[in-house]
């Protein structure tokens, strides 16, 4: 029998509708816009959308730029590049970003040529949909497992790579339910004395494809100690090695009552370590000095960055080549402390800390006995959210860090120096207890060191002799890690006039360094 031909219309219209695939759930996008364009360069902005349906916790917008065109300074973003490619992450403030709300950030352009291959979160910049990544990551290698304590080990391995982003790593240990861990290196906490552990490693990519397990390897938990506590150097002035004519520690310790100094700075000349650029260490510049304090009975520190010259860190491409710079140092003045300040636009640069943390991994692996010191900028809050990541990544790459050295100074703030330095040193105490849980106050405290400017300040404000004692009497009673200052050259001086030679204050020579002479801890 014949249909009508209104009931074949509606028939195929249901089978159609039936039939017909659902529509693509809108995606983020971003959108370049080249504003105020010039000659030669441009101001770059990508504004990143939300069109979907929850919540964007964390973004990334990745490009390539043509020959002839980079990147200068930027804003609300994190910037790392390789080459041409350039890729944008969030911010702590702008990377979570409810259904329909967007972010920008920006860039100054030198060259006209403007982004390709645009990439947000790995998908089409457009939000235009992307074929399913099914490809696993490769297997992590090179899985070690050391640093043994009584009751922990940590488990390093070599990054895994991936045809799009590796979003992290699983540990097991023995079998059991695999522990997330983002960076290359996981410390099992916990464990039995004199007990071996097998762990195995396996890498996850932002799309959930995950890599086979490597092999098993084990390690074995010491006879119950561990690991050392702070060591004997418990205040140590800064030595700006680079002051003309060099100075010597050793008249200056003998004048003050000094014993131990803290020299500053190895910085990076291209990648290789130098002190400010002009001698090598492997030569032992200085080492002269170095026997000399010792035989007096203290020691040195070398304090690696600082804020003029280029952490090594950031010039070195990878974590071989930094460890190798590292411990060039290290074994060319027998050292027993290293001290690594990290300032300025090195604290928000999250792929030199990774490496750098890394490193001091593998350092303290290969030298047992070298206690790592991390000398970071402080507000009397606390670490910025940059610095304390700094301590984190050292934390879970496995570094056993000495102290965590505050700069308190340079607060462009009306308050009282002196007790914006201890309030530094108690709000770093507070953070500590966050991301050590597992220690005591006591162990905390040990971990706290404090670090002021002598005199006048940078940003004008003063920092005298009440405020060295006041800070020395507060570190008495909290058993602090560490007390510092800076400069001792400055208060050898004790002069009128440029602040990097004088500390502009009534004093006499070396009067700070009485002060901070005693402290044992």
């Amino acid at each position: 029998m014949r249909r009508p031909l209104g009931i074949l219309l509606a028939l195929t219209a249901a089978f159609a509708a039936f039939s017909a695939p659902p529509a693509a759930a809108a995606a983020p996008s971003a959108v370049f816009t080249k504003a105020a364009p010039w000659d030669s360069g441009y101001q770059g902005l990508y504004t990143i959308t939300n069109n979907s349906t929850t919540t964007l916790s964390t973004w990334k917008v990745e490009f390539d730029l043509p020959s002839g065109t980079s990147v200068g300074a930027y804003w609300d973003a994190l910037h790392s590049g390789s080459g041409s490619h350039h890729a944008f992450t969030n911010r702590e403030y702008n990377g979570n970003l409810a259904p329909g709300a967007s972010a920008t950030f920006g860039w100054m352009s030198s060259g006209t040529g403007s982004p390709v291959n645009c990439t947000l979160n790995g998908a089409p910049c457009d939000g235009g949909p992307t074929e399913p990544d099914t490809t696993p990551p490769t297997v992590p290698s090179g899985v070690t497992v050391g640093s043994a304590t009584g009751s922990s080990l940590t488990v390093r391995w070599t990054a895994s790579t991936d045809n799009d982003e590796i979003a992290g790593y699983e540990v097991s240990r023995d079998g059991g339910t695999p522990v997330a861990v983002t960076g290359t290196a996981y410390t099992a906490t916990g464990l039995t004395a004199n007990t071996a552990y097998a762990f195995r490693v396996r890498a996850k990519d932002a799309a959930g494809n995950v890599s086979a397990y490597t092999t098993a390897v084990s390690g074995t938990t010491t006879g119950g100690g561990t690991q050392p506590g702070p060591g004997d150097v418990r205040s140590a002035p800064y030595v700006d090695m680079g002051a003309w004519p060099t100075p010597s520690m050793p008249e200056m310790a003998a004048a003050s009552g000094t014993k131990n100094y803290t020299m500053a700075f190895v910085t990076a000349s291209n990648c290789k370590a130098m002190w400010f650029n002009a001698y090598d260490p492997r030569a032992g510049w200085a080492r002269d000095q170095v026997d000399a304090i010792r035989a007096g009975g203290g020691d040195v520190k070398i304090s690696f960055g600082g804020a003029s010259g280029i952490e090594l860190a950031q010039a070195c491409t990878t974590v071989d080549s930094l460890f190798a710079e590292y411990d060039a140092v290290v074994k060319a003045y027998d050292l027993k402390y290293a001290d690594f300040d990290i300032e300025g636009s090195a604290t928000a640069d999250p792929v030199s800390v990774g490496r750098r943390s890394q490193a001091l991994a593998r350092l303290q692996q290969a030298h047992p006995d070298l206690r790592i010191s991390l000398t970071l900028p402080v507000l009397p809050e606390g670490l910025t959210a940059d610095g304390l990541s700094v301590v984190r990544s050292a934390r879970d790459a496995g570094v056993n860090l000495d102290v965590v050295n505050v700069m308190a100074m340079d607060y462009y703030r009306g308050v009282d120096y002196g007790d914006a330095a201890v309030q530094a040193g108690q709000s770093t105490f507070d953070q500590m207890k966050t991301l050590y849980p597992a220690k005591s106050d006591a162990q905390l405290w040990a971990l706290v060191g404090v670090t002021p400017m002598l005199g006048q300040n940078d940003d004008g404000r003063i920092y005298d002799q009440a405020d060295a004692r006041q800070l020395v009497a507060f570190a008495q009673s909290k058993h602090m890690g560490m007390v510092s200052f800076w400069e001792a050259t400055r208060d050898r001086n004790a002069c009128t006039g440029a602040l990097y030679r004088c500390t502009n204050i009534a004093q006499s020579p070396y009067e700070f360094a009485r002060i901070f002479a005693p402290y044992t801890g």
